[in-house]
């Protein structure tokens, strides 16, 4: 045996070896590293995805305060702060206020329904059916909630479940809008980062296409669906609470949960407008109520076009797609995962063909 050939094979498989235990570390490093900053995660890219989003109007509060980006973020971080803690208190209270209410006069037994007006009779489909069951509950509400146990049972689990995650959803944004203004504070060195990772994973000039698009289809999203959503629904709570709806907070929590979803607020502001009306003595009143519900819930027709994909090359149906899709898949963030996603296997994809274009065009001449 030549012994060239067997100090080489030695050579191999210690370099092997070698390679293997750098590999074994490096995973175990990576492993250890993700379980410490698991728990950080979400806040963090809620941080990052707020900055992003907010990152233009920054800039213009930061020239407007001679560019002191110490006090434009600490500012920015109170006005935040404010914006999402005021109407979450005022959410909070109403919420309160109407359990709170229901309960003492159930356990006193002086809860007590309306009789429903006779011209409830005349609605198209259910007129008739509600006006029955509204009638059984406003002549003897026990034995009607008796049979509707198990329902109500699930109605008010599924209810406690949704009220109690927005609130840790409420302390997580908390969290997030600091994370997002010390991301803010340093914009300039995240931006290089993002593009320094995007470009290991491609090439320099790809990672600044993808890293570029990524940033618009975050300010896209949080404008085109976020921002239609939080409008619609701030728009029917102040109509709820103008018209004096009890429990008008958790309405309008439930309009903003289906306006993020791509579902219509109507399927809340409905039956509101039922109930407007069966109770309302001015027939005017719920006439204007019944128009503001309708094109509270009809804003979004005009305000997506208006906001989605704006300043974009992706096509608006691509951005809204993944952000549906995303959604279904991964909750509320993946709005934003999923937009990012397909915006960046549509550009891929076009890129592909593109150059499959070019090819043939070159074979052709």
């Amino acid at each position: 045996m030549n012994p060239n050939n067997k100090m080489t094979d030695n050579s191999l498989a210690s370099n092997t070896i070698e390679i293997a235990i750098r590999l074994i570390l490096i995973l175990l490093i990576a492993t250890l590293c993700f379980q410490i900053i698991k728990p950080f995660m979400i806040p963090v890219i809620w941080g990052a995805i707020i900055a992003v989003a907010l990152f233009p109007l920054y800039q213009k509060l930061d020239s407007l305060f001679g560019q002191r980006s110490k006090l434009t973020t600490s500012l920015y971080v109170i006005a935040a702060l404010s914006l999402l803690i005021t109407p979450s208190i005022m959410l909070t209270a109403s919420l309160v206020d109407t359990s709170t209410e229901l309960a003492k006069n159930f356990s006193n037994g002086t809860l007590t329904i309306p009789r429903p007006e006779q011209n409830i009779n005349d609605w198209p489909l259910v007129g008739n059916q509600i006006f029955n069951l509204w009638s059984q509950a406003s002549s003897n509400l026990e034995d009607t909630l008796k049979q509707y146990v198990p329902e109500i049972k699930q109605a008010g689990e599924t209810l406690l479940s949704a009220v109690a995650g927005v609130g840790g959803s409420i302390f997580q944004f908390i969290f997030s809008i600091i994370i997002s203004g010390i991301f803010l504070l340093h914009a300039k060195n995240s931006y290089s980062i993002t593009v320094k990772i995007a470009s290991r994973l491609t090439d320099k000039q790809q990672g600044l296409q993808f890293a570029n698009l990524a940033i618009a289809t975050i300010r896209s999203v949080a404008q085109g669906v976020i921002g239609v959503a939080v409008i619609q629904a701030t728009l029917g709570g102040l109509g709820m609470f103008l018209i004096g709806i009890p429990g008008w907070g958790l309405w309008t929590v439930l309009i903003l949960i289906l306006a993020v979803a791509q579902l219509p607020p109507l399927l809340i502001l409905g039956p509101v407008i039922f109930y407007v009306f069966s109770i309302e003595t001015s027939s005017s009143i719920a006439i204007i109520f019944t128009i503001w519900s309708v094109l509270v819930s009809m804003s979004d027709g005009f305000l997506k076009p208006l906001f989605l994909g704006r300043g974009m090359a992706t096509p608006m149906l691509v951005i809204l797609l993944g952000a549906i899709g995303g959604m279904m898949l991964f909750g509320i963030l993946g709005l934003f995962i999923g937009a990012i996603s397909l915006a960046l296997g549509y550009e891929l994809f076009i890129a592909w063909l593109d150059k499959e274009k070019e090819l043939l065009d070159s074979d052709f001449q």
